[in-house]
């Protein structure tokens, strides 16, 4: 509960106990999966399985481990234990990490720049005051996009000073590229594609570019492990998935209602993407793609007023000051996408052997 003094600029001990919470969970239920029989195991349980319990020293050092310990991001036990007894793919020389860390560095310092530069001109405390109110719709939507905006160079910042203490370490390493000549991969170390979310074409593609491994560690041990054998996922795993992402952040009503808009952000825009994939014609796809891109601008930079100012009654009045318009249109499509229902290709039927 110390998101107030984090709002204010405070650093405490929460954000590294929320990455631990997240390693000792993984890591137990890591454990776990090794006593099962592989068969019947997801991809991911097969990969990341522990068979035999770390020692007190191995456990330790990946749950204190340097460089992620404050801010992440979050990785496997199985490759930390990997990369200390240089085994897999660390078990060959890796190239030199130099330049890889310099360019996360200089992209940390544009990143905090930006943020100290447009942080007074856009405040939190606007939301409270008359003058907020004073405008029109319009003016007011700007506003809260600029603040959403304004605040995602902060988490840019300490994301890509972390990238790049896990790089510089080696454990960023994820192998090479498949192009040629092959280029080596630090992808273990990447929280965050700035421009993937900036420029997000669907609200979908979100927990793909932000707080990348967080949203692989969810989906590795809550989404998937929420979806019975034999079924496909719905709204409902969603829903679960971003609930459990509320109540590791805090518990603050703005975190709640944030998840839960996210929820149904994602949902809104799945019904679109069906939509686009279903037109052949291509001006009306590109229509659709476009109506995807700027729903998801909208919904995103209205929901996350919630994660900032945290309170239940300063939540709502933003949500009301622009009338509910993020709430409201995200549940009109997820309507709408039980009605308009588009048709599914088909599939042509294998030819009888003669």
């Amino acid at each position: 509960m110390s998101g107030d003094a984090w709002k204010e600029g405070g650093i405490d001990a929460t954000g590294a106990l929320m990455v631990l919470t997240l390693k000792i969970i993984s890591c137990a239920i890591n454990y776990s999966d090794g006593l099962l029989k592989e068969e019947g195991l997801r991809d991911a349980q097969k990969k990341y399985r522990l068979t035999k319990l770390p020692s007190l020293i191995e456990y330790f050092g990946y749950c204190l481990c340097c460089g992620s310990h404050f801010a992440g991001p979050v990785y496997e036990m199985k490759d930390y234990l990997e990369w200390t007894e240089r085994k897999g793919i660390w078990a060959s020389p890796i190239p030199s990490p130099i330049l890889t860390t310099l360019r996360a560095l200089v992209q940390a310092g544009a990143c905090m720049g930006l943020y100290l530069y447009l942080s007074p001109q856009f405040p939190l405390s606007r939301f409270s005051e008359p003058l907020y109110y004073e405008w029109g719709f319009w003016h007011r939507l700007f506003y809260q996009y600029m603040s959403g905006f304004t605040a995602r160079w902060k988490y840019y910042f300490i994301w890509s000073v972390s990238e790049a203490a896990i790089i510089i370490s080696g454990l960023g390493f994820t192998g090479w590229s498949s192009s040629s000549p092959p280029k080596a991969k630090w992808e273990r170390a990447k929280n965050v594609d700035i421009l993937g979310v900036e420029l997000a074409g669907s609200a979908v593609q979100l927990p793909l570019v932000w707080n990348i491994q967080v949203s692989t560690w969810l989906r590795y041990y809550v989404y998937e492990r929420l979806v019975q054998k034999g079924k496909k996922p719905g709204f409902l795993q969603l829903l679960g998935t971003q609930t459990v992402s509320a109540i590791w952040h805090g518990l603050y009503p703005g975190y709640i209602i944030f998840f839960v808009q996210s929820a149904l952000m994602i949902n809104g825009s799945r019904v679109i993407y069906r939509w686009q994939q279903a037109m052949s014609n291509s001006v009306f796809r590109a229509m659709l793609a476009l109506l995807n891109f700027a729903y998801t601008l909208l919904v995103l930079n209205y929901s996350c007023i919630g994660f900032q100012v945290l309170s239940f009654q300063e939540t709502l009045a933003s949500y009301q000051s622009v009338y509910y318009v993020g709430t409201i249109v995200p549940i009109v499509f997820v309507l709408l996408g039980y009605v308009i229902k588009p048709a599914r290709p088909v599939k042509p039927k294998a030819r009888k052997a003669e």
